[in-house]
């Protein structure tokens, strides 16, 4: 069985929700060695966003759930 793509995604989210410093923490997704999107976590307001490339489209999220899902898509787009 293959591993899932899911449980990494929320799992890289986690780490950055945990981690103790104040500063806003960034993820960046690839596929393929392309780059499709960047997450970044600002532990002030405890939201996610979502900047989708090359499009630079931002999503913003309160939620590491929905914020995995929309990463889940973009990948699998």
């Amino acid at each position: 069985m293959e591993s899932s793509q899911l449980v990494a995604i929320i799992s890289r989210l986690d780490a950055m929700v945990k981690n103790e410093g104040q500063d806003v923490q960034t993820r960046r997704f690839e596929k393929d060695g392309k780059e499709k999107g960047v997450v970044s976590f600002d532990p002030a307001t405890q939201t996610f966003v979502l900047e989708e490339l090359p499009d630079k489209q931002k999503f913003e999220f309160d939620n590491i759930d929905l914020a995995a899902i929309e990463v889940y898509d973009l990948l699998n787009d």
